[in-house]
């Protein structure tokens, strides 16, 4: 059995130690908001947060969970919509959707780790995350509001 905390809670999985995190996540307990993309660990879409750092779940055996802090796009929030998710909305970022969940964990995790992020900081955390819709400008737009909002402070 291994057993880490999902969203706050405990969970314990009887799975071959190397399965993927992420089929982990989806198959065995059901929370589907994480998306497979590429299977390198190279689109995104798969991104959680792993003791509060954005981490790739499609090539993370789940035997490295162990004892750790799990949270995917489903316990981003007990409260509703974080900050981050309201202006997601508020600058029309979703088009097709599929990469949202995966941009949104790593945008929370730079703006968890950079309160107040420069053009140059966001680019570089998000480089890892493909839209194939092309709304880099909004993601963009998104963080920067989102940052207004959590610091109180304009650009």
């Amino acid at each position: 059995m291994i057993s880490f905390q999902l969203n706050g809670e405990e969970v314990s999985v009887d799975v071959p130690p190397d399965t993927p995190l992420l089929w982990v996540i989806r198959e065995e307990l059901g929370l589907t908001g994480t998306k497979f993309g590429c299977g390198k660990g190279l689109c995104g879409a798969c991104t959680i947060h792993m003791d509060g750092q954005a981490t790739r779940t499609c090539v993370l055996p789940v035997v490295a969970a162990t004892g750790r802090q799990v949270t995917t796009i489903e316990g981003l929030s007990k409260e509703g919509p974080t900050k981050l998710q309201k202006a997601w909305i508020e600058h029309g970022v979703p088009q097709c959707g599929y990469c949202q969940s995966g941009q949104i964990m790593q945008a929370s995790s730079l703006l968890n780790n950079t309160k107040k992020p420069t053009d140059e900081e966001i680019d570089q955390a998000m480089s890892g995350n493909i839209c194939r819709c092309g709304t880099y400008c909004k993601i963009k737009a998104a963080i920067k509001s989102a940052a207004e909002v959590q610091t109180g402070v304009s650009s």
